[in-house]
């Protein structure tokens, strides 16, 4: 079966990219055929830099399709929301692109790993946001949150988000590092996890614990 899971987070640099990585891992080492995507990059030019930090996650090098940009068929150089940095190369990001290039992996992958950019409410135009997008498609979706003052407000909007589109939460993905404070931090965690369980019983918890120095660029 096919199958196209959206990784979002709470907020940008919460850890997407690593959850991506390693569900990829994880998935690859059960015997799936899988591949990630990033819908849009900011930030970089050439192969999109997360599209990389997910091969290295892997173990493996870039793809035919990373290098042809089908796992990223938006990058752009300026380090800003999507339609901002669309803007800024005079050129607009069409859903459709996106889309194609997803049925394009599927065609060779059981799963694709579909990462977004920031939070679920980031917009990709000015009346278009990725929650519209992945509501669009009705994807299931990650939830990668953390511990940081503030992550418990986040992460209840995120899923009252995703509540009201009637998505499929399908896994949440705790972060641990960095560790802004143990107090929060373990608080944040035990939290998050109770109303998962109690809310959320369908979806998958995963803890996510710091990486080895020098397992990312």
């Amino acid at each position: 079966m096919k199958t196209v899971l959206f990784i979002s987070g709470i907020d940008t640099d919460v850890g997407k990219t690593v959850a991506t990585g390693l569900y990829a891992r994880e998935l690859a080492a059960a015997g799936h055929r899988v591949i990630t995507q990033k819908l849009v990059q900011t930030g970089c030019s050439g192969i999109a830099g997360d599209i990389l930090s997910h091969r290295r996650l892997q173990g493996i090098g870039p793809t035919a399709f990373d290098n042809d940009g089908t796992t990223a068929p938006y990058v752009f150089p300026y380090p800003c929301s999507p339609h901002l940095a669309a803007a800024q190369q005079g050129t607009a990001i069409e859903p459709a692109i996106i889309r194609r290039a997803t049925e394009t992996l599927l065609q060779h992958y059981d799963t694709v790993l579909l990462e977004g950019a920031g939070g679920l409410m980031v917009p990709l135009a000015e009346d278009y946001t990725l929650l519209d997008y992945v509501a669009g498609q009705d994807y299931p979706v990650v939830l990668v949150t953390g511990g940081k003052l503030g992550s418990i407000n986040h992460t209840l909007l995120s899923l009252d988000a995703l509540t009201a589109r009637k998505l499929r939460l399908h896994r949440v993905v705790y972060n641990r590092f960095p560790l802004y404070d143990p107090l929060i931090n373990a608080e944040s965690e035990r939290y998050l996890r109770r109303h998962i369980q109690q809310h959320f019983p369908q979806a998958e918890w995963r803890v996510l614990d710091p990486l080895p120095e020098g397992t990312l660029p």
